[in-house]
This record gives C-alpha cells, sequence and structure tokens, in this order.
C-alpha cells in the first residue's frame, strides 16, 4: 500500500475486507437503464461489519457513498461517480420465513418475497408482482400502489447510520408516504420484518397475474428503463399528463418517450445519461405549458452537478416541447439526494472483475408468470 493511501483505501485493499472491490467500475452494468459512467469504487459489502466500517470511514474522510439496489430507479451520469457504489452482498440477501412475518435482508428482491408469499399461499404481496428491485429499496422509496403499500407490512426496520450506531425500529415508528419515507438519507436499511397473513391461495395467484398482465400491457417492459420517471401529481397522472402535452415517441438521441406509457423514457441502445436528462427537461417544459403542473423526477439522480430543475422546486420553463413527439421526434443540445458529497477518493488496484447479473440483465431475464416485469406502475398509484 502507497505510504499516502486514505483510510477508504486502506480499507478495500485489506485482506481481511469481507467484500468485492471494484475500482472504476461502469455503473451502467448496475442499473436497469444501462446507462452511467464508472464509480470510483463499486463495492459489494458481504457482512454487515464489511458495510458498517467502510460507511464509517467514507463519513469520517467525507468520501461520497452510495448504497445501490439492483439500479433500477436511478438514472447515474455519464460522467460517473465520484465516490463509493455499495451493494449489499451475501448476509443481506437471506429470505426465511418464521410463524407469521418474512424476515428478509434489504439486499434481497422483492420479486423473491413475491415468490415465496405466493408458494405459501400469503396474501397482503401482491401489489409487488413484477418489482424488480431490492427490499430496501422498495422501503425507502415505500413502494405501492393507490390502496397497498410496503410500509403497511412492515413489522420491524434494522438500519445503520455511520456515527450513530445500528436501530431497530417498528413500522409504525416510520413515517411512510408518497414514494416516500423517513429514513434518513445516509441511514442503511439492513433487514426488515414483513407481516404474513394467510389468504385464499386461488385469490393470491388470480390478483398477482392480473396485476402482472396489466403492466405487461401498458409498460414498455421489454426495454431498458427505470420504471416511472416522474411522480404523480396530487389528483393526476402524470404519464397522462404527458400524453396530453404531445409527448410520446419524442426522443432525444437514443432516449425515447415510450409510445405504450408517457411516463415511461426508454433506452433504445446507446442512449446517454444526457440523453434521458434533456429528454426530461422537454417533457416537464411541455407538461408545465400545457397544463400549468411542473412534474417532480421520481428517478434518483447520481453523479449529476445539478439537480433536476423540479427536484428542487424550480418554476421555470426551459427547452423545447415535445408536440412534435409522436409525430417523429424532437431534438435537443436524487428522494432527497441518493449520497453524501465531498472530494473522490484516490486511485487503488481492481480485485478482478464483477460478475454479469447486473440489474437490467437479471430483471430481463427473470422467467415465469409472477416475476417478470417493471412493477412501478404509474397510474393510478400511490406510491
Amino acid at each position: 500500500m502507497a505510504r499516502h493511501a486514505s483510510p477508504v483505501q486502506s480499507l478495500l485493499v485489506d485482506d481481511r475486507f469481507d467484500g468485492d472491490v471494484y475500482a472504476h467500475e461502469p455503473l451502467s452494468r448496475h442499473t436497469t437503464y444501462r446507462i452511467g459512467g464508472p464509480a470510483r469504487f463499486f463495492v459489494r459489502a458481504n457482512s454487515v461489519g464489511a458495510l458498517t466500517g467502510l460507511v464509517d470511514v467514507c463519513a469520517a474522510e467525507g468520501t461520497p457513498w452510495v448504497v445501490l439496489g439492483r439500479g433500477s430507479n436511478v438514472l447515474v451520469a455519464d460522467a460517473g461517480f465520484a465516490g463509493v457504489a455499495i451493494a449489499l452482498g451475501r448476509d443481506f440477501r437471506t429470505l426465511r420465513f418464521d410463524d407469521d412475518r418474512f424476515i428478509v435482508g434489504a439486499g434481497a428482491s422483492l420479486s423473491a418475497v413475491v415468490q415465496e408469499a405466493f408458494k405459501r399461499a400469503i396474501g397482503g404481496f401482491e401489489f409487488a408482482v413484477g418489482t424488480p428491485g431490492t427490499v430496501g429499496g422498495a422501503l425507502r422509496m415505500n413502494a405501492g400502489t393507490a390502496d397497498e403499500w410496503i410500509g403497511q407490512r412492515v413489522v420491524s426496520v434494522t438500519t445503520y447510520r455511520p456515527g450513530r450506531g445500528l436501530a431497530r425500529r417498528r413500522g409504525d415508528e416510520i413515517s411512510w408516504g408518497y414514494r416516500a419515507s423517513s429514513f434518513a438519507a445516509d441511514e442503511v436499511v439492513l433487514e426488515c420484518e414483513l407481516a404474513a397473513e394467510a389468504a385464499d391461495p386461488y385469490r393470491v395467484r388470480d390478483k398477482m397475474e392480473g396485476n402482472l398482465a396489466r403492466r405487461k400491457g401498458c409498460q414498455p417492459l421489454s426495454e431498458p428503463t427505470c420504471g416511472s420517471v416522474f411522480k404523480n401529481p396530487e389528483g393526476a397522472s402524470a404519464g397522462r399528463l404527458i400524453e396530453g402535452a404531445g409527448c410520446k415517441g419524442a426522443e432525444v438521441g437514443g432516449a425515447k418517450v415510450s409510445e405504450l406509457h408517457g411516463n415511461f423514457i426508454v433506452n433504445r441502445g446507446g442512449a446517454t445519461a444526457a440523453d434521458v436528462r434533456a429528454l426530461m427537461e422537454q417533457v416537464r417544459a411541455a407538461v408545465l405549458a400545457s397544463a400549468g403542473i411542473e412534474l417532480v423526477p421520481e428517478v434518483r439522480m447520481l453523479g449529476f452537478d445539478e439537480d433536476f430543475p423540479s427536484a428542487r422546486g424550480a418554476d421555470e420553463a426551459f427547452g423545447d416541447e415535445c408536440a412534435r413527439g409522436a409525430a417523429g421526434g424532437t431534438s435537443a443540445g436524487t428522494g432527497a439526494s441518493v449520497a453524501s458529497t465531498a472530494a473522490s477518493a484516490p486511485s487503488i488496484g481492481e480485485r478482478g472483475t464483477p460478475s454479469a447479473d447486473a440489474a437490467a440483465g437479471e430483471t430481463a431475464g427473470e422467467a415465469g408468470a409472477l416475476s417478470t416485469g417493471e412493477g412501478r406502475d404509474e397510474d393510478g398509484r400511490r406510491g
């Protein structure tokens, strides 16, 4: 190790560190958009000790860090992320059923919980069918529908905050809102207990298959997306507002507003984060001009120098309107922040290369009637 190695460097090259470390890892391999430049370090932390030690060192040193699930609700800048992107590995992917509840690691996929509920004829999880993200991400975003959301199922959550340590709270001690929860920006979800209630297996199956069929019929599930791009305004549908503004089919570079659902921007191949962001700005300006409503992003931004305008409450309109979108396209030149901000970490060597199970690939490869699809159904959704 070089004499001037930082504490982060020293930790990551220590053979005792229980994790996998990759320098300059493209985050396009770890997002469902398949977009994003490199993280200074991509680290798969396999144990609580490895995770807590890493975030403590990052926080103390002022190194930016972020925990990524499967990257299903993230747009990473083309320049990447000058910090440490952390994935939850081995010890955080556990799932077991104990009496009347599921005990689930934050790194486990929500689709695995749905599958287990289906096998056991457990009701209350039908709303989550097809969701590609992790349980931790679902809790932070309070994934759900207009009538059901994951916060309703939470018995307890165990979290970690640098400088404050571990905490375990009851579900009713956490505020659950629209696309939001009361977890602090630097609070990492580690594990949760979810209430499980026996239900009619035929009803569970019918509801799950009905939800999945509806999503397949109105969402571009076969293309790389981040799911719903904008939140639903109060009493309105973002997708319908976007369609009403003439934005379906609008294009910037390799990014396109889906013809199937206006609130999905798809990567047609080779799209950059700049393409997606420019198209978002055009959509926002068009809806503001046509309906007087300012759309707020649901997708989290990582690595950008500035927030998306509506994310910071700006009310100025800018960019071209999308009225020509459906006729042939247009052209154009993070809940809260998903990471703390500080200087980037210095260089260290790599430890091999990551496996090919990028979030986008895993999602696209899921099989079976109850495990395929994007899962953030926008129309009629609460959260």
